[in-house]
This record gives C-alpha cells, structure tokens and sequence, in this order.
C-alpha cells in the first residue's frame, strides 16, 4: 500500500510541476502578445514589465502570499514525503509552484491594460502589492476555503471557479480597469469630438505568436487544475479538461473573426487573437463538466462578447491597448456564470456573490493603490516622455532601433 501511495504521489507531484511549467510558459505569451499590441516606442518597456513582474510575483508569494492564500499547506512547505503529503497525494512545494504562476497570470492582465503610459516602477510597486496581498486575500476566500470577513464561504453558497476565470483572469482585469481609470487614455486615443482614434499595435506576428503560446500553456493552467493524474479517473478527467480548453478556443476564434467581419466588414486578426483568449477565458471556470460541443458554445459566446466589449469600452473612452479587461474580466464573468448550466454543484447566485466579491475586494483595493502609489511617485509618465515612447524615456533602449514609430 505504502509502495503505491509513493508512486502515486510521484506521478501527481511531476504533473503538478509540468502543468506549473506550461503556466509558467504563458508568461512568454503575454510579454509576445503585449509587445505586438504595443507600438514600436514602448516594447523594451513592457517587456521589461513582463519579466520582472513574474520575479516580483514568485517573490511575494513566497514570503507571504501562500502564507495568506492557504496557511495550512504552507507550514508544510519544505516538507519532504511524510504520513500527511502522502494523503494530500503531492508534494507541498509542487503545489506552491502551481499556484505562484497563476499569481503572475493574473499580475500580466494589469501589464497590458495600463500599457504605454504608466510609469514602469509604479507599476512594480503595485506588483508588489497585487501579488502579496489583494489576490492571496480573495483567493484565500476562493480556493483557500476561509470565511469572507469573518462572514460565510463562498463555497458554501455554491460559487464555483475550477481554474480561475474570476479568481485569476476577472481578478486580473478589476485590477487593470482600476489602473486605467486612475491614469487614464493614452494621449491621441480620443479626439475632442469623441470619435476613437486608432492606435495599432507595431507587430502582428508576435501577437499571433503570444496567442498560440498562451492557449499552449492554457492545458497546464487548466489541466493542472485537475490536481491529480495517477488514477483512471484522475486522467480521464485530465483528457476531458484538455479537450473542452481546446475546443472553447477553437470556438472563440472562429465566433469573433465572423462578428468582426459582420461589425467592421474586415477580418480583423486582433479580435480573431483576443477570441481564442476569451474561449480560452470563457472554460476556465468550469473545463470538467461540459461536453466538447457545449465547451466550443461557451468559448462562441466569449469570442462574440469580447468584440462587443473592446467595442463598448472604447465608445465610453476606457482605453485597453491589448484588450485585457473585455477579454479576461467581461468574459471571465461569463464564463462564471456558464458554471451553473453544466454543474449542478453551482448556483447562479452563488456564482454572482462570488464574482460580485472578487471583483469589489479587487477593484477597491488596487484602485486605492494606485492612488497611493502616486502620492510616492508619478503613476503617469509625462506628455513628452509618452511621445517620446517609454522605451526611451524609462529603459534607455529601443526594441526596433533600426525603425522609427
């Protein structure tokens, strides 16, 4: 018995780490996907936001993230095979890498919602903050299963996230919203008669490239999520988890590239991108219950809401370079509120006071970050440096010094 509970917790702990790692990997799809959407003066810099945004992340929850997220495993951290981790099935540091890369995900949605005007080590402090304290405090209500304020668990009250499409990516995008309204449009993105003035991004294939990275490292994200893969049902349930994230994209993709043509009589590969983001967004919640044609439905209904959305913002002058809020914080409450049709463990009130609660708690406390944040130094870097582009006037280092913006 002790020969197979060994096995087992070696086959869960390596899974864990090869689906940490495909999150991990995600990372280098959004740095590909923000620097395509980004003009050409401000890629060094928001790829600089991108890798050290990840080290800030893995470096908060390590000191004092996981401790608040989950208080019980984290006591047994640097444990090695003892009588308790071969019950829970995996070693605790696996799961501590698991978890560290969803902190980063959701810490990348704010990086390209305040893109090309916020000042780089703002933006760190506020990392700092996101990553060591406002997502390990929801998600210690979420997946840690504590008492909100002391009150009810959300659990409790049938709220249902698998993988994260309110706890990680609605999260994220409350966090982005809130840094967009306190620094507001890039300059030239709106003319004085409200008309939206476009902005696009200076390299397609890198976008293109991102997006395939992110629905690759998607399987670890939500596969992993899983928890487990040394039994049958274990595995089954991972092939089924894989399939619907697959085919949500794929349905995403499709869906938004056919609104996009109906709305704007071209087929724009931006929101052809940003739909298989939203499939992708729109299972996260729930990739374990539905069939595969039930999961290309829900990622449809993404893609054709994302459009909308990026739509919508723009004409109430919201300004999202990459789409991160329409794509991970309007579809990411879709896709909670898809749970309760294929889970009947969920409600839909449950899903509603869920993503109600994520999203205040999120939306509250980054918005009076980043206010404080200004009182230490300027979030917004100035009109000139942000003609200049912040890859000049931040990093002292063009990305395309061979061409000019």
């Amino acid at each position: 018995m002790e020969a197979t509970a060994e096995l087992s917790y070696a086959l869960n702990t390596f899974y864990f780490l090869v689906c940490g790692a495909l999150v991990m990997w995600m990372a280098a799809g959004f740095a590909m996907l923000e620097a395509g959407f980004v003009r050409t003066k401000n890629t060094t810099e928001i790829l600089t936001k991108n890798i050290v945004l990840f080290a800030i992340a893995c470096t908060m929850y390590m000191l004092v993230g996981y401790e608040i997220m989950y208080p019980e495993l984290s006591n047994f951290l640097l444990s090695g095979i003892t009588a308790e981790n071969l019950e829970n099935g995996y070693a605790p540091s696996a799961d501590f890498f698991f978890q560290v890369v969803f902190v980063a995900t959701a810490m990348s949605i704010v990086s390209g919602a305040v893109a090309e005007r916020m000042r780089l080590f703002a933006f760190l402090l506020f990392a700092v903050v996101m990553t060591g304290f406002i997502y390990p405090m929801e998600g210690n209500w979420t997946w840690g299963g504590e008492a909100v304020f002391g009150m009810y668990t959300l659990g409790d009250l049938g709220f249902s996230d698998f993988a994260g499409s309110g706890i990680v990516h609605m999260a994220g995008a409350a966090a982005g919203l809130a840094g967009v309204l306190v620094i507001g449009a890039r300059k030239g993105k709106y003319a004085a008669d409200g008309s939206v003035m476009a902005l696009p991004g200076a390299n397609m294939p890198l976008a293109t490239l991102g997006t395939f990275i992110l629905w690759l490292g998607w399987f670890g994200f939500n596969g992993g999520s899983v928890l487990a893969t040394a039994t049958v049902s274990d595995a089954t349930a991972v092939a089924n988890v894989f399939m619907n994230t697959n085919a949500a994209a794929a349905g995403g993709c499709i869906v938004a590239l056919l609104v996009a043509k109906v709305v704007f009589g071209k087929s724009d590969l931006t929101m052809a991108l940003n739909g298989c983001l939203a499939g992708l967004v729109a299972i996260t919640a729930g990739p374990d219950s539905p069939s595969p044609l039930a999961a290309t439905i829900i990622g449809g209904l993404g893609g054709a809401l994302v459009v909308g959305s990026i739509v919508t913002l723009d004409k109430l002058k919201i300004d999202d370079p990459v789409g991160a809020i329409s794509v991970h914080g309007t579809v990411g409450l879709l896709g909670l509120l898809a749970v309760p049709f294929t889970n009947t463990d969920a409600s839909f009130s449950g899903q509603l006071i869920g993503a109600a609660t994520i999203f205040v708690w999120v939306f509250v406390t980054s918005f009076l970050t980043f206010k404080l944040i200004g009182f230490v130094i300027p979030v917004r870097v100035s009109d000139e440096e942000e003609e200049m582009g912040s890859d000049i006037a931040e990093c002292g280092l063009e990305a395309y010094p061979e061409f000019k913006a």
